[in-house]
């Protein structure tokens, strides 16, 4: 099994490097200026070999409104065994209120992380953002490795009724939900079938980068899975994990192998991540290493998926686009967008996105056929990448802004 030899080679390259194997200061990259060449040499190895053991925290302690620097809470509210609901919170204090000087009460946002490979942490700078508009909640899914066959398995059915979960547990009617690309399907199917149900919905559904319609302008991602059947996947892509992993035994979609499909679809990306992590170490800035560490380790923190899950989401989404055509349950009950009709529905492509193809999310709005047009929003930002959606300069100043005026109109 290909898990259990590149588990040898981290633990070998760990000892030769010197470097903890499992502590919360884990990490493939040695952080100090002065490191030595061959510890500097090991730990790039360890890199391409594989990705980080463990995620790192997000560390937000505070965020800066106007003038003042507002303290961050950051608690779990919710979990099951495949995920926890991370809170973060804006506090008072004496010098910094929650309530900015503006007086406008902060909104509450609840992310659905997609479960495609990365922790939740990779949208640590979408959080860092979202916070100064209001208090999130953001879906932090577990690696499956770490789960004990004991909590049983976990399918696409058990991430829609997570998601579904932890909206009441987060307070449904008052959030604005924000999906990111493969979670878009899973949070519109959760959102309608409350609406079906005649449950609160939330304010508003805001879905990005996601394939809710695979099938559209198909990418080369879409074009692999829809050729690939799903004995194919299972047969060559599913391993299982080893010894001493909570989850030894588990069959799961490994995290390596995401990382590797990651690179060789954006090897620019990788390429940018670890040549800001080089450029900070010559430099010798404490600060710049710190930053640049904390962003690459986001970037190679990936995680495992259960099986079921994974070719679930093959099956559902990319051979037969079950959302879109409308034949889509989870469990009985049916997934019905229609059904929508209070919640407002943004969608937002970006137009250089070669994950999720043209087209793909904004199908949503046809879909939700029950929302009104003046509840509507369509956005397609120009010379934008998938990961510019939540990260980075389009992010940061042309989608966020509009993505907050569209909420304060449904405060």
């Amino acid at each position: 099994m290909w898990y259990a030899w590149l588990e040898a080679q981290h633990k070998l390259l760990q000892m030769l490097g010197g470097w903890p194997a499992h502590s919360d200061d884990a990490s493939p990259f040695p952080p100090c200026p002065d490191a030595s060449p061959a510890a500097r040499g090991a730990s790039w190895l360890s890199s391409a070999i594989g990705p980080t053991s463990e995620p790192p925290p997000f560390g937000i302690s505070s965020v800066r409104i106007g003038e003042c620097d507002v303290p961050v809470i950051e608690q779990v509210i919710d979990s099951v065994p495949f995920c926890a609901l991370r809170k973060f919170s804006r506090a008072s204090s004496s010098t910094a209120p929650a309530v900015p000087a503006n007086g406008l009460e902060p909104m509450e946002i609840f992310v659905c992380a997609p479960l495609a490979g990365h922790h939740a942490v990779m949208l640590c700078e979408t959080v860092e953002t979202l916070l100064q508009c209001g208090n999130v909640c953001i879906t932090d899914w577990a690696n499956a490795r770490d789960v004990p066959l004991a909590d049983g398995r976990f399918d696409l059915d058990d991430y829609v009724l997570t998601i579904e979960r932890f909206m009441q547990s987060a307070g449904a009617d008052r959030l604005h939900v924000l999906a990111v690309c493969q979670a878009t399907g899973p949070a519109l199917a959760a959102t309608a079938l409350r609406a079906s149900a005649g449950e609160a919905t939330p304010l508003s559904l805001t879905l990005m980068g996601g394939p809710i319609d695979a099938s559209l302008n198909p990418t080369a991602i879409d074009r692999f899975a829809r050729s690939h059947s799903i004995d194919w996947f299972r047969d060559t892509v599913i391993d299982v994990v080893p010894p001493p992993y909570p989850g030894a035994g588990r069959r799961v979609y490994p995290g390596f192998i995401q990382h590797a499909a990651i690179v060789a679809s954006h090897p620019e990306r990788q390429w940018a991540v670890q040549s800001r992590y080089w450029a900070s170490q010559l430099s010798g800035d404490p600060q710049a290493i710190a930053q640049s560490l904390h962003r690459l380790r986001e970037y190679t923190a990936v995680l495992d998926m259960a099986e079921a899950y994974f070719l679930d989401m093959i099956r559902v989404f990319f051979h037969e686009t079950r959302l879109a055509r409308g034949d889509w349950q989870v469990g009985t009950r049916a997934v019905r967008p229609q059904d929508l009709a209070t919640a407002a529905l943004c969608t937002v492509e970006g137009s250089r996105d070669t994950i999720s193809g043209a087209g793909q999310t904004h199908v949503a709005q046809s879909l939700c056929s029950g929302i009104q047009a003046a509840a509507r929003r369509r956005l397609t930002i120009p010379d934008c990448d998938h990961y510019g959606l939540f990260t980075g300069p389009r992010w940061r100043e042309l989608i966020y802004p509009e993505l907050v005026e569209f909420w304060r109109v449904r405060q």
